[in-house]
């Protein structure tokens, strides 16, 4: 499980960090800051063995709603 959450760390960093130093799409910035929370949830640094102020259980449903609300993000403003 922990590997898991490196590997989604890793990749929510990084994709965070690229959206941030390109920014063609419109609200990249918040899509950018949601990624850098993401990577903060799924890193097991943070969340050692005994979890502090959130469970495993409400990390994984936040990480999961940072997910499903990106196309909201992406939807041209009218």
């Amino acid at each position: 499980m922990a590997l898991l959450g490196w590997i989604i760390a890793f990749i929510a960093l990084f994709a965070g960090l690229a959206l941030r130093q390109d920014m063609s799409v419109g609200g990249s910035g918040a899509i950018a800051t949601g990624l850098f929370v993401l990577a903060a949830l799924a890193c097991p640094i943070f969340w050692g063995a005994e979890p502090r102020v959130l469970t495993r259980g409400q990390r994984v449903s936040a990480g999961l709603a940072l997910i499903l609300c990106l196309p909201i993000l992406l939807m041209p403003a009218a």
